[in-house]
């Protein structure tokens, strides 16, 4: 039997250390309400570090996130206030095993998300949206895992970066987002690959949230999950996400191959 907090242990060693673990064997494979409860004892590790919680992630919304880690089922994962890099920032690889980085479409809430939001429901929740990128970055061996083992990573979340909020009623129903690296185009998508709109993912959001007794507030965000697959890392690496009427997102990484700040 999987004990929940010796598992969230590991993963977090992992993270803090930096050193990737191996995936439960299939005969040991964590069921999603197990995963659920690893999850929420790694974040309790986070916070009792002094981390903050300020909302969620949503992931495999899309059809290239589930072709790209082999998963489909919509997941859920907690964000904190040191995950939080400042658009323009340095991010560094060297506290990543094996980051990766996709474009976003980021929810900013006006008041608690209701179990089963409608559309009207969903209107009044939200104050803001923004273009986005997540870091990513699993804690197992070769970015392989299953449903059960990246529910309990934390749904794979390393970072985030907001752009410019906008006005709750701009359209995020199908922006064109490429995504570049250095100059290079090496993703394009649209917002509506995420569930066929980003507000379906926020319902989603809603629903899995009061299933799993997390609570959600105003001034959460929320991120929609990728609308492209997700591009590898590598020090000295531009990259830039275009959102086609929201705007422009960028970062830069380095490593101890790039020691520039």
């Amino acid at each position: 039997m999987i004990d929940p907090d010796t598992r969230a242990g590991i993963l977090d060693r992992a993270a803090t250390e930096v050193r990737a673990v191996a995936q439960l064997q299939p005969e040991n494979s964590l069921d999603v309400e197990t995963a659920y409860q690893v999850q929420e004892r790694l974040i309790a590790c986070r916070l009792a570090r002094g981390e903050r919680l300020v909302g969620l992630k949503l992931g495999l919304t899309s059809e290239a996130k589930m072709k790209q880690v082999g998963v489909r089922e919509v997941i859920l994962g907690r964000l904190t206030d040191a995950m939080r890099h400042e658009a323009g920032a340095s991010i560094d690889l060297g506290r990543l095993i094996h980051p990766r980085v996709e474009p976003e479409i980021a929810f900013l809430l006006r008041r608690p998300l209701p179990p089963h939001p409608t559309p009207a429901d969903l209107r009044e929740c939200i104050e803001a949206v923004a273009p986005a990128l997540e870091i990513i970055d699993s804690r197992y061996e070769g970015f392989r895992f299953d449903l059960g083992d990246v529910i309990a990573d934390n749904a794979s979340s390393a970072g985030f970066v907001l752009g410019r909020w906008q006005s709750p009623e701009t359209d995020t129903g199908d922006v064109a987002i490429s995504l570049s690296v250095s100059g290079k185009l090496c993703e394009t998508g649209s917002s509506a690959a995420i569930l066929g709109h980003p507000r379906r993912a926020l319902a989603e959001a809603g629903r899995i949230a009061a299933a799993r007794g997390i609570a959600t507030a105003a001034g959460d965000i929320v991120l929609a999950g990728a609308a492209t697959a997700a591009v590898p890392l590598h020090p000295g690496a531009l990259i830039a996400a275009d959102f086609e009427g929201l705007g422009r997102v960028e970062i830069r990484a380095f490593g101890p191959a790039d020691p520039a700040t």
